[in-house]
């Protein structure tokens, strides 16, 4: 026995250094690459799809944490409001509190009951009251819109081990899908990669900064779905390659303009829309809230092209200086934006020259300044500070509620616009409850908003999708 133990410490100063450093890379590389293994013994498809924007994991997109989660309430296709994880709500305190009783038996995806006080929504000026079974909002003031914002879905701080023994923060919901992994950018404080899981299916999201990229990354096999593409790519006429187009009726495009410059009267205004052309009918957008919503009035004035109306509405007022002003948009809309430039422009010269030709308009002098000039710019992004008119896509919210962007006191009312019966409307329209007494409001706004030309309404948002056959 002796012996052996002197045979035994001989061999491990000998080689215990080399044995101990070979069972430790054994160990290290068996917990790596297991789960690489048995990820693969699962045999459950994989999807791989590029997501275009810069994210992280406190601001992911909801093509994400709707498949992580759910809200208290949901959107109808119409922009009606129904419970989801909420089993019903209630108005209080004349209608400035709003009380959802939360459903029963629900579980956070790692198996816990989610509880009322676990729901946090962050709404400034607002008071939040906690029960064993609901949650209290209590608002400064009536707001009918609320539960639109309750759709959004609840998180909660989470971790998940990784390499058995790695603990990393994560994000927890109730939905069909949890996070198993992410990395941010070399450097960067954003998103390069983030994995969903559920029992039949992975999700592998990579994320690209604008929508060229995306398309490089697909053709270098990154990724094989391309979601949500903006506009037409070679790539879509590929024999392998599927695209799928369809026509976002929450999102449109228009021409706003800069209401605070005092050159874009009324008639001006007018003119410009009448002498443009406008997409087909199922495409055209003809106001700010989407054709699918419940508020949503058919019959607002269109402005079809009609040059003669043009001629007309732009020769009822003769400027007193000459119409120049720069047209901004984005590198999406420039072709348009370049059509739009010369069907001004000759629209212009028609102007002119029909205005020297009138023998009843005494003030020649002032047919000169019809000639219509536009200069174009084109940036990367929207710039809503420095134009006179603004070519770009807006979305338009799931409520029929306009206030922030078109009520004269607000930030997000970037065009300026200023008128006190929409101001009206708009302060009404967030205050009633009534369904009815709300229709009536939105289509009004919506009637009034269009005859003043406040923009000038174009067509609702095409989007692609691309995959690989």
């Amino acid at each position: 026995m002796r012996r052996f133990y002197w045979y035994l410490t001989a061999y491990i100063k000998k080689y215990g250094f080399l044995f101990g450093f070979t069972l430790l890379a054994g160990l290290g590389g068996f917990s790596v690459f297991l789960p690489q293994l048995l990820q693969n013994l699962e045999n459950k498809p994989v999807s791989y799809i590029g997501i275009i924007g810069r994210f992280t994991l406190q601001t992911l997109p909801e093509e994400i944490t709707q498949k992580i989660s759910a809200g208290l309430t949901k959107i109808e296709p119409d922009g009606t409001v129904s419970p989801l994880l909420a089993e019903r709500w209630t108005l209080e305190h004349s209608d400035t509190s709003y009380r959802f009783i939360i459903k029963q038996n629900l579980k956070w995806s790692d198996g816990e009951k989610l509880l009322a006080e676990d729901i946090s929504y962050q709404f400034p000026d607002v008071e939040t009251i906690v029960t064993s079974g609901d949650i209290l909002f209590k608002l400064p003031a009536p707001y009918a819109p609320f539960p639109s914002l309750t759709t959004k879905p609840i998180l909660k701080d989470g971790q998940f081990t990784k390499w058995f023994f790695l603990k990393k923060p994560s994000l927890i919901g109730v939905g069909p899908y949890q996070i198993i992994d992410y990395h941010y950018k070399d450097n960067e404080k954003h998103l390069a990669e983030i994995v969903l899981d559920k029992r039949d299916q992975r999700l592998v999201y990579r994320f690209y900064l604008t929508e060229k990229s995306a398309i490089e990354g697909f053709k270098k096999g990154e990724v094989d779905v391309l979601p949500d593409l903006g506009q037409i790519w070679p790539i879509m006429q590929w024999s392998n390659v599927k695209t799928t187009a369809k026509i976002n009726t929450h999102q449109y495009s228009a021409i706003f303009f800069n209401h605070s410059n005092p050159k874009f009267t009324k008639n001006l205004r007018q003119a410009l829309a009448y002498a443009i052309d406008k997409p087909i009918k199922e495409q055209r957008a003809l106001g700010p809230i989407s054709s699918d919503s419940w508020a949503y009035l058919e019959g607002v004035k269109s402005y079809d092209k009609d040059i003669d109306r043009s001629l007309e509405r732009i020769l009822e007022e003769l400027p007193r200086e000459k119409i120049s002003f720069n047209l901004v948009t984005t590198t999406l809309f420039t072709k348009q934006a370049e059509e739009f430039k010369t069907q001004w422009e000759e629209m212009g010269m028609l102007a002119q020259n029909k205005c020297l030709g009138d023998k009843e308009i005494k003030t020649k002098e002032l047919c000169e300044n019809l000639k219509i000039e536009v200069q174009l710019r084109i940036n990367n992004f929207p710039d809503t500070s420095d134009f006179d008119l603004l070519l770009v896509g807006q979305t338009s919210p799931s409520d029929p509620d306009q206030y922030e962007f078109w009520h004269s006191d607000q930030l997000g009312n970037f065009s300026k616009y200023k008128n006190t019966r929409i101001d009206t409307l708009l302060e009404k329209g967030r205050q009633t409850q009534s369904s009815s007494e709300r229709l009536a409001i939105y289509q009004e706004f919506q009637q009034f908003i269009t005859e003043d030309v406040a923009a000038i309404f174009l067509e609702k948002l095409p989007s692609y999708q691309v995959e690989r056959k």
